[in-house]
C-alpha cells in the first residue's frame, strides 16, 4: 500500500482540508497520513475561525511521520503562513521527496483567506520549485502569475508562467469558466486539455482538496502525470455529481461515489442475467425486431459506453422466445448505451433500456394499457446528426424528454430510409423494463 502524506488545514465540517484528503487517499487505495497546519471552525456556510499551528510543531509532525513510516507522495493544501511554508519546503528537501503535489490554497470557497498575503511570495519562491504537480484554480493562477486569468487562452499562458517558476507539471483548473469544465495540463513542452462535464450543483465544497489528493495518490501508485490527472478528474467529477446536500450552504462533494460505482459492476451484470432469463421463459419472441434487440443497464453516475452493460451479439428471436450468444458485458452496445446515457442526464434513476418491435397496434395497445408513451420523427433529425454514427438515438430520445419534461415508459419512432421503426422501453432497472414488456405481452 502506497503512503501518502497530506500537509494541510483541518475542516471541522468534514468537507475539505485534511478530512477530504484522507477520504480521497483511502478510497483510491493509499495509506493516508496527516500533518495539520491549522484548525478551522468551518461548516457549509463559511469559516468562522482559524487557529494556526506553530511552525515548530508542524515540523515535529513531519519528522514524526517521515523518520518512521516514510512516504511515497506528499500533498500540500492550506499552509497558512510563510513560516509553515519554509518548514514544509525545508523538510521536503531534507528527506528528498520528489513526488509533491501542491494545491496552492489561498481562499476558501466562502471567501475566507486561508493564506496570509506575505506568505504568497514564500509559496512561489520556496514551494513551487519543489512541486512535481501544482493545481491552481483561476484565482490562484492569477495571484501566482500577477495577471487576471479568466479565459482558456489565459490558462495556457498562466500554465507556462507557473512552470517557469519551477513547478514540473502545472494543472490550471477551469472549473469557474462557463461551458465544459476544462483543465489545462502543461509539462514544459506539451499542453493537454482534461475535460469533464459541467454539473449543476451547489455541493462543491472540497473539490480542490479532493482533486489534488487524488492526483498524489495516483502518482504514488505509479501512474504517469497525464493519466493521474485524467483519473483524478474522473474521480472528482463523480464526487461532484454525487455531492451531498448537507448543511445550509455549499454542501460537500461525495468522494465515495467512485468506489460505490465500481462496487456495482458485479450486481449490474447479475441483474441483466436475471432479467434476460425471465424473457427467455416467456413467449416474447414476436417482440424482437428484425435488427435484433438488446437490454442495457448502466452503473450509477455512468459517464460513457464503457459504464453500460449489455449483451454482445444482441438478443435474438429463438422460436417463440429469445436467446443470447453470451453473457452481458460492459461496453457491448453503443445504441442502447446512447439511449440510457441520454435519459440519465434527464433523470439519473432511469438506468436501463431495451428496444422491441414497432407496430401501430403495439402503440395503440401501450396507450390503452395506461403507459406513458413518447414519440419522435426521424425525418426531422438534423442532417449533420444523421451523418454521425450513433447520434440519432441521442437526438430522438432527447427531443422526447425535452417535450414531455418527464421520462416516459416507452419511446417509439416510425423509422426512415434504412432505419427500422422501433420502440424503446425505459426503466429504473432491467426487471422494471422486462415487467413492462411482459405486461404488453400478456395484455394481448
Amino acid at each position: 500500500m502506497k503512503r501518502v502524506l497530506t500537509i494541510a488545514g483541518s475542516d471541522s465540517g468534514g468537507g475539505a482540508g485534511i478530512q477530504a484528503d484522507l477520504k480521497a487517499i483511502t478510497l483510491l487505495g493509499g495509506y493516508g497520513m496527516s500533518v495539520l497546519t491549522a484548525l478551522t471552525a468551518q461548516n457549509t456556510v463559511g469559516v468562522q475561525g482559524i487557529h494556526e499551528v506553530p511552525a515548530r510543531f508542524v515540523e515535529r509532525q513531519i519528522d514524526s511521520v517521515l523518520s518512521d513510516i516514510g512516504v511515497d507522495a506528499i500533498k500540500t493544501g492550506m499552509l497558512a503562513n510563510k513560516e509553515i511554508i519554509e518548514v514544509v519546503a525545508k523538510k521536503i528537501e531534507q528527506y528528498g521527496i520528489e513526488t509533491v503535489v501542491v494545491d496552492p490554497v489561498m481562499v476558501s470557497k466562502s471567501g475566507a483567506p486561508l493564506l496570509r498575503k506575505d506568505a504568497q511570495k514564500a509559496l512561489i519562491k520556496r514551494l513551487l520549485p519543489l512541486a512535481w504537480v501544482v493545481t491552481p484554480n483561476l484565482m490562484e493562477a492569477s495571484v501566482l502569475t500577477g495577471w487576471k486569468v479568466n479565459t482558456l487562452e489565459g490558462m495556457r499562458k498562466a500554465a507556462v508562467r507557473i512552470w517557469e517558476l519551477g513547478a514540473k507539471n502545472v494543472v490550471v483548473k477551469g472549473g469557474h469558466l462557463k461551458g465544459m469544465a476544462i483543465d489545462i495540463l502543461f509539462d514544459g513542452q506539451n499542453y493537454a486539455e482534461v475535460v469533464g462535464p459541467r454539473m449543476k450543483t451547489k455541493n462543491t465544497h472540497g473539490t480542490g482538496c479532493t482533486f489534488a489528493s487524488a492526483i498524489a495518490t495516483l502518482l504514488a501508485r505509479g501512474e504517469p502525470v497525464p493519466e493521474a490527472v485524467r483519473k483524478a478528474k474522473l474521480f472528482i467529477s463523480m464526487a461532484i455529481r454525487a455531492g451531498l446536500p448537507l448543511g445550509k450552504g455549499t454542501g460537500p462533494t461525495n468522494p465515495s461515489a467512485y468506489v460505490l460505482r465500481e462496487m456495482e459492476r458485479y450486481p449490474v451484470i447479475q441483474e441483466l442475467k436475471k432479467a434476460v432469463e425471465v424473457l427467455k421463459e416467456n413467449k416474447v419472441g414476436y417482440l424482437i425486431p428484425e435488427v435484433s434487440s438488446n437490454l442495457g443497464y448502466a452503473l450509477p453516475y455512468a459517464e460513457g459506453m464503457a459504464d453500460v452493460a449489455a449483451f454482445p451479439g444482441r438478443i435474438v428471436r429463438f422460436k417463440d422466445s429469445v436467446a443470447t450468444n453470451s453473457g452481458p458485458e460492459f461496453g457491448a452496445s453503443q445504441h442502447v448505451a446512447n439511449i440510457i446515457l441520454t435519459v440519465m442526464k434527464f433523470d439519473p434513476e432511469y438506468v436501463s433500456a431495451m428496444n422491441i418491435r414497432y407496430s401501430k397496434e403495439m402503440v395503440a395497445q401501450l396507450e390503452k394499457t395506461g403507459f406513458l408513451v413518447g414519440h419522435f420523427d426521424r425525418k426531422l433529425e438534423p442532417k449533420r446528426l444523421k451523418e454521425k454514427e450513433g447520434s440519432s438515438l441521442e437526438w430522438g430520445v432527447g427531443e422526447v424528454l425535452k417535450k414531455m419534461k418527464r421520462v416516459p415508459d416507452f419511446i417509439y419512432d416510425e423509422g426512415d430510409v434504412g432505419k427500422e421503426p422501433m420502440v424503446r422501453v425505459l426503466g429504473k432497472n432491467p426487471m422494471d423494463v422486462v415487467n413492462k414488456i411482459l405486461k404488453i405481452a400478456y395484455s394481448k
